[in-house]
């Protein structure tokens, strides 16, 4: 057993939380060219906290140690969101999840599978009608948002543009007010009034929601086992949240980046017939750029993880970007190389870690799967793209989701039935020259 690499500093003094959540990237980097090493330790939001940056430690705290490592009971998505499969811990998460995982993976999701292709249809159809750059991020956001509120709260923005127009606007209020209190110390009292307001009104819309509304996922959610009157209502607000449509817009986002442009007009022909490469160019977007920067759990026990010695009491913090560049396990790891999932990392997708792992994993996972693909799809069977202007700043935040500094700006040309681009549509090259 080791002792871990790095101080954990002094109460308020030794803190280094604006320093992360500044830049975590090059916060991690920094350590780890110092320390020598992809476990280390520091001082986050005033508690010692164990930074994981390794393959074999994040699997261990996870997976084979998960029951030491558990759900901070005071972090502020509780106090949000309420007692959700994110939040709780021990026999209730496991309830929790239980009745939620044989929604999410039964007929629910083969039912829901017409109505993610029309959003698709819908969202994507007119990319190239202006022929004028589109702001990527933006659209595929407002894609995500009627996925999730047609999907679980049976409100669809073409039948309730008002109603859906309302819900979208309260849960960027909460979404917001959610991310300042870690972040902008000064705003927090009124940014998290303002969530807290927003979180009651959509509870209202939500509770109204599970009284009249016999259908589709609310008819579902409503008739499951749940530990307590409130959790249906909980669990609403947690799946419409802003989260999930900014997970999908990050990710997409990414994916439309990689595969811009007429140097990867072969890649995009592959993926658009081969749904192996497709698949495995999605792991490789998720692998580079996963939509959220990791996860944050407590020790509940002394414990250790890749030999390290981590006492009771310590927060343990994995980078999913880091963790995901591991040279122990991802050759070339800052090479965006899809053929690696058929090659030395064929098998091995549970490593990746954008939405947790073991038993704890996000339980929407393969709904994430199907949105991703259907979209993918669609995009590669529809257009051939490129950066417009070509020469764009993509460096990239990484809180609160991860996506360019600067929304990217895209141009789309339509496809004509073979697939080819169209030879009356000379956009996409002059946009690149």
């Amino acid at each position: 057993m080791s002792k871990l690499p790095g101080s954990a500093g002094v109460t308020l003094l030794g803190d280094k939380s604006l320093d992360f959540y500044r830049d975590p990237v090059s916060f991690y980097l920094l350590k780890l060219d110092k320390h020598g090493g992809r476990v280390f330790q520091s001082r986050l939001l005033n508690r010692p906290t164990v930074f994981i940056c390794s393959v074999q430690a994040t699997r261990e705290m996870l997976c084979e140690k998960s029951h030491m490592f558990v759900k901070d009971p005071t972090d502020l998505m509780t106090s949000v969101y309420g007692e959700t499969i994110v939040t709780t811990n021990g026999e209730e998460a496991c309830l929790l999840r239980l009745s939620l995982s044989s929604l999410l993976t039964g007929r629910w999701l083969d039912s829901s599978r017409d109505y993610i292709s029309s959003v698709c249809e819908r969202c994507l159809k007119d990319l190239s009608l202006s022929g004028d750059p589109q702001c990527v991020y933006s659209g595929i956001k407002r894609l995500g948002t009627e996925m999730v509120l047609g999907l679980f709260l049976n409100v669809r923005a073409e039948e309730q543009p008002e109603l859906f127009q309302e819900i979208t606007q309260l849960c960027t209020q909460h979404w917001h007010g959610l991310i300042s209190a870690p972040v902008k110390v000064p705003l927090w009292s009124s940014g998290f009034s303002t969530a807290l307001d927003a979180r009651d009104r959509l509870m209202a819309i939500i509770k109204d929601k599970l009284e009249n509304d016999q259908q589709g996922f609310v008819g579902c959610v409503r008739s499951l086992p749940l530990p307590h009157s409130s959790s249906a209502s909980q669990h609403l607000l947690l799946f419409i949240s802003a989260l999930i449509p900014k997970a999908l817009a990050s990710l997409l986002t990414s994916f439309t980046l990689a595969l811009a442009g007429n140097n990867q007009k072969e890649t995009r022909q592959r993926a658009r017939t081969n749904c192996g490469y497709l698949q495995a160019i999605l792991l490789e977007v998720q692998r580079l750029w996963p939509p959220f920067i990791g996860g944050r759990r407590i020790a509940v026990q002394d414990s250790t993880l890749a030999g390290f010695h981590v006492p009771k009491g310590h927060t343990a913090v994995y980078i999913s970007h880091g963790v995901h560049r591991d040279p122990e396990v991802f050759q070339q790891p800052d090479n965006f190389l899809p053929e690696r999932w058929s090659g030395g990392n064929a098998g091995q997708e549970h490593l990746l870690c954008s939405f947790g792992g073991g038993p704890r994993n996000c339980i929407g996972s393969k709904l994430t799967h199907i949105v991703l693909k259907e979209v993918c799809l669609y995009l590669l069977e529809n257009y051939h793209w490129c950066l417009d202007p070509p020469s764009q700043d993509l460096q990239y935040k990484w809180l609160p989701v991860s996506r360019p500094n600067n929304p990217p700006t895209v141009t789309f040309t339509k496809l004509d039935q073979s697939g080819s681009d169209r030879k009356d549509n000379n956009i996409g090259t002059k946009a690149e020259k």
